[in-house]
C-alpha cells in the first residue's frame, strides 16, 4: 500500500539529481535554492522530501535573508531537542513579516515555555481528553447526517475542516462555533497567503480571541483550561505574564488544535478512497485503527517544518552553521527517512510502532496530540461504520497548499 507518489520517487540509493535535474523535474534546485513556498515544492512534495533525505541531510534556502532546513530523522531529532542551541524564542516562521505577533508557549524557550507548559498539560492529559470522546462521536456524526444522503460530499469544508474546531472549541476552549469557518479562514491566510498579507489575518484571530478571553477573564470561573491562560503565569524573573502573552497562549492552541487535524484526516480518507483493500481491511479489523492513525499521521505529517535560530555556531550533518543563523526542522521529511522507517513510502496498518515526529519532538512537542488522536479514532470508526465504501468523484483531485504546514484545501467523495 504506496502513497500516490511512491512510483515516481526517486530510491534513496539513486544518483543525486543535478541541479539541472532539478530545475527541469521541479523549477527550481531544490537543494541550494529552496523555498517552503514554492508552487513547485507544492506540487512534488513527496518527491522533493524523499530526494532530500537521500542526498540532502541539509537543504540551503537563500529566498528572503535565507534559511536552512534539516531533513534526516536524527538530525531533526538532535535539533529539535537542543533548544539551548537552537532557541524557539525568535519564531519559528522563515523570513517573518513585520508586525506577526509571536505565539506562545511554541515561540518561546524554558524556563518560560515550562511554565506554561505546567499548567496547560493537565487539560490535554489521556485521562483529561477521553471525557469528550461521546461529544466528538456526536460531533462525528451530525456533521455525516449532513451529506449521508446525497452520496457525496466536499470533504474538507463539510467534514475534516469542522470536526477538528468543533472538538477544540466546544471542549476545550468553550468558543462558540458559529464563527468557527471565519477563524478558520484567517488560520489558512496567516499561514499560506503572500507574506505581507499574513500580519493582518493574524491581527483578526488575535481581535477574536482576545476578545473572549476577555470576556472569559470577567465571568464566574467554570475551571477550565480559557481560566487558566486568563490567570496567566509567573515569568522566571517573578513578573505576570503580561496579558498579549496570554491572549497569544490562547492563539497558538486555537491554531495548533484546529489545523493540523484537518490534513491528516483529509489525507487519510484520500488514501482510503484510492486502495480499497486498504479500506476493507479497516472495516474488518476495527482493532488496526490505531496503528492506522500513527500509519497516518506519520505519512501525512501536517507540521512541515518549524524554524529555529542558532545560539551559537554549531554543525549539523556536516554542514557549519553560525549564531544568528535560522534552521528549519523537517519533521514531516524524517518520518520518510528509510533509515528509521523500514519501506517508508508503503502505509503498513501492520508495521511495528515506529518513533514518528509526526507530533514535533522534545520540549515543544505537541500538547493536542491525545485530543487529535482521539478526534481521529472517533472519526475513522464512525465514519467507516456508516460509509464503509467510497471514492474520490470522478474528474476532480484534492488540492493542496504548502508552507510551514500542508493543508488539503478540496476533496469530492461519493458513495
Amino acid at each position: 500500500m504506496s502513497d500516490e507518489d511512491s512510483q515516481k520517487n526517486p530510491s534513496h540509493t539513486s544518483a543525486a539529481p543535478t541541479a539541472d535535474d532539478q530545475i527541469a523535474r521541479f523549477g527550481r534546485d531544490m537543494f541550494t535554492d529552496f523555498d517552503l513556498d514554492d508552487p513547485g515544492f507544492n506540487e512534488h512534495y513527496f518527491e522533493v522530501f524523499d530526494a532530500m533525505i537521500a542526498h540532502c541531510p541539509v537543504v540551503r534556502a537563500k529566498v528572503g535573508k535565507g534559511y536552512w532546513m534539516v531533513t534526516r530523522h536524527a538530525d531533526v531529532r538532535k535539533v529539535a531537542q537542543d533548544w539551548r542551541t537552537f532557541s524557539s524564542a525568535e519564531g519559528f516562521q522563515p523570513n517573518r513579516p513585520e508586525g506577526n505577533p509571536y505565539l506562545l508557549p511554541e515561540e518561546s524557550d524554558p524556563p518560560r515555555h515550562t511554565a506554561w507548559r505546567e499548567v496547560l498539560n493537565p487539560f490535554m492529559s489521556p485521562d483529561a481528553v477521553a471525557r469528550y470522546e461521546a461529544p466528538i462521536r456526536a460531533d462525528t456524526n451530525t456533521l455525516i447526517d449532513a451529506f449521508i444522503a446525497r452520496g457525496e460530499c466536499e470533504f474538507v469544508s463539510e467534514f475534516g475542516a469542522k470536526l477538528p474546531g468543533w472538538a477544540f472549541f466546544k471542549n476545550i476552549l468553550g468558543v462558540p462555533v458559529d464563527e468557527l469557518a471565519q477563524l478558520i479562514y484567517h488560520f489558512e491566510e496567516a499561514t499560506f497567503a503572500p507574506l505581507d498579507q499574513r500580519p493582518a489575518h493574524y491581527a483578526a484571530v488575535f481581535k477574536y480571541l482576545g476578545d473572549y478571553l476577555e470576556r472569559r477573564s470577567k465571568e464566574p470561573p467554570r475551571g477550565d483550561m480559557v481560566d487558566t491562560i486568563a490567570a496567566g503565569v509567573v515569568y522566571e524573573d517573578g513578573t505576570k505574564a503580561p496579558w498579549e502573552d496570554r491572549v497569544s497562549t490562547l492563539v497558538d492552541l486555537a491554531l495548533g488544535g484546529i489545523a493540523t487535524t484537518t490534513y491528516v484526516m483529509a489525507s487519510a480518507i484520500h488514501y482510503l478512497a484510492l486502495n480499497p483493500e486498504a479500506r476493507r481491511t479497516l472495516v474488518i479489523n476495527k482493532d488496526l485503527i490505531p496503528a492506522a492513525i500513527e500509519e497516518f499521521a506519520r505519512m501525512y505529517s501536517p507540521v512541515v517544518a518549524l524554524g529555529r535560530t542558532c545560539t551559537r555556531d554549531v554543525e549539523v550533518a556536516g554542514q557549519p552553521l553560525k549564531k544568528g543563523d535560522f534552521i528549519m526542522v523537517a519533521y514531516a521529511a524524517a518520518n520518510r527517512d528509510p533509515r528509521v522507517v523500514e519501506n517508508p513510502r508503503e502505509i503498513d496498518f501492520r508495521r511495528p510502532a515506529v518513533l514518528h515526529s509526526a507530533f514535533g519532538v522534545g520540549p515543544h512537542r505537541c500538547i493536542g496530540s491525545n485530543l487529535a488522536r482521539l478526534e481521529l479514532k472517533a472519526f475513522f470508526e464512525e465514519w467507516l461504520k456508516r460509509i464503509p465504501n467510497f471514492s474520490v468523484k470522478p474528474g476532480t483531485k484534492p488540492i493542496f497548499q504548502t508552507g510551514t504546514q500542508r493543508s488539503m484545501q478540496a476533496l469530492h467523495l461519493i458513495f
